[in-house]
């Protein structure tokens, strides 16, 4: 399939030598300004933008710093075209996260080089990301995999809150619920690192963990302090790794998963919009999941009552806008197997 690139100027001359030096090789889209290019790069992803500097209403300089604050956008690589030879306008332009500068008036050797070395390095990058990713969820499923083999109780439970998450956030996406807090977030990304919620439990004396009945005051207290653990041992991995934005979301779901709307849940006993939406997530499809489930010391509770519970205990313990967006999904919730 043929890569597409943007030629962004207001001068028909250059959009024309650019697109007759590119057509063999690539799809290629000419725009007069800056505001047709985000007219319409929501609807057409390029694989890379030629972007002129000097042009009325919107620069280059605007447009670039527009495109990086989009993380939809923002990966998409951006060569200037420019008539401009100051050494300061490169400066601000490798600052703001331009790749390259073509002088104008260009030739369609030094175009045609200068894009496919671009476009190699950019597959090059993406096909590093993505063996990276791939490294990273296999040692998720193995770090979750070894806290839910301790703990013979509740089995099956990462795997289903992982899938009750993701219908949760798609349903609330889709309803405009708590937009501002999940603008640009990765679902992939989010939904992965929820399954180190109960990491802290590696912490847990295997007693306590697998006890076949109700805990006593004592043992509940050194249960709950599974959450702080698990922040405590996800830091540790932040503090020897670059991947902050994956384990930044693991520790909000570790640390908060317990906290409640009204403020009496733990480890800090926040309340309300003060607990990260993580945390807030994960408080409904935990709860769901563990009333839903055979316990040594229950029996399950039908999906129906499950739900009464969870709805009865909305501006008590759980965040009322997720409650209802549950409630609107519940059918999908029922769905998904429990043993």
């Amino acid at each position: 399939m043929q890569k597409t690139i943007f030629v962004v100027d207001d001068n028909d001359t250059n959009l024309s030598l650019a697109k007759e030096a590119l057509k063999d090789q690539y799809r290629v889209m000419t725009l007069p300004s800056a505001g047709k290019m985000f007219a319409l790069i929501d609807k057409v992803k390029p694989d890379l933008i030629l972007l002129d500097i000097e042009m009325p209403e919107m620069d280059g300089f605007e447009a670039l710093k527009r495109l990086k604050d989009n993380s939809a956008q923002a990966d998409i690589p951006v060569i200037f075209l420019t008539g401009m030879t100051d050494i300061s306008i490169e400066v601000l332009g490798f600052q703001l996260g331009v790749v390259d500068f073509i002088t104008k008036p260009f030739s369609a050797p030094v175009l045609l080089n200068r894009i496919k070395t671009h476009l190699n390095i950019d597959d090059l990058i993406r096909a590093r990301t993505l063996k990276l990713q791939r490294l990273q969820n296999g040692i998720v499923f193995v770090l979750a995999d070894m806290v839910e083999n301790r703990d013979q109780i509740t089995g099956g439970h990462v795997e289903r809150t992982t899938t009750f998450i993701r219908i949760l956030i798609e349903a609330m996406i889709a309803r405009g619920v708590h937009a501002e807090e999940l603008k640009e977030i990765d679902l992939d990304l989010l939904t992965s690192s929820a399954r180190l919620h109960d990491v802290g439990k590696i912490a847990i004396s295997d007693v306590i963990l697998n006890k076949p009945g109700k805990l006593t005051d004592e043992e509940y207290e050194i249960m709950k302090t599974h959450a702080a653990e698990g922040e405590r041992i996800i830091d540790q991995i932040i503090s020897r790794t670059d991947d902050v934005e994956f384990l930044r979301n693991a520790k909000l779901f570790a640390g908060y998963h317990h906290e409640r709307w009204d403020g009496k849940g733990y480890p800090r006993g926040l309340c309300g919009m003060d607990i990260p939406l993580q945390g807030r997530i994960m408080a409904i499809v935990d709860v769901y999941d563990a009333l839903a489930s055979k316990r040594p010391y229950k029996k399950p509770f039908t999906h129906e009552e499950a739900i009464k519970i969870i709805m009865e205990n909305t501006d008590k313990q759980f965040d009322p806008a997720l409650a209802n967006v549950f409630y609107e999904v519940r059918d999908q919730f029922e769905a998904v197997k429990i043993d």
